[in-house]
């Protein structure tokens, strides 16, 4: 097993290759608006992971994920050669659909901003479903209390 430190910035190397490939050395026309959001590599060394988004439909994202499977020799053997390792890694591509998710979660979000709204303005409207003092008070024995003498104590003095 490799020292996690450097898995890290192999990974982070992978995805520095990649991106730079991919904007110099490929002419696909295939391949849309892309960025290379993450890397990540195996322990051993042997396969990488890459990280990418693409401006774009559905088509667009499609037509991407086509030319990186056609360039991955290309790439591959980029990679292995700039980390000097003795085996180049296989690469993966998968796409982010970060944001997607960003999307999702915000209308979460604004759904449940809605619904708290909503209740709300139902709270402000509302009555007590019986009298606004639910316990019962009794006014005979409050007001015998105050008018009441403390009785003297046999020793002497008040009780208390």
């Amino acid at each position: 097993m490799s020292d996690p430190a450097k898995v890290r910035r192999h990974a982070e190397r992978v995805r520095e290759l990649v991106a730079s490939v991919v904007r110099s050395q490929i002419k696909d026309p295939r391949l849309g608006m892309i960025t290379i959001t993450d890397a990540r590599i195996t322990a051993d060394l042997r396969d990488a992971t890459v990280f990418y988004t693409v401006l774009g439909d559905a088509v667009a994202q499609a037509d991407t994920a086509a030319a990186l499977e056609s360039a991955k020799g290309l790439l591959r053997s980029t990679v292995g050669k700039a980390l000097g390792l003795r085996h180049s890694p296989t690469l993966t591509f998968v796409l982010d659909d970060v944001q997607d998710q960003v999307k999702h979660i915000d209308d979460l979000l604004a759904a449940a901003r809605n619904a708290d709204a909503e209740v709300q303005r139902l709270a402000a409207q509302a009555k007590y479903a019986g009298e606004a003092q639910p316990y019962r008070v009794d006014e005979d024995t409050d007001e015998a209390d105050e008018g009441a003498e403390v009785p003297e104590n046999p020793r002497g003095g008040e009780a208390r």
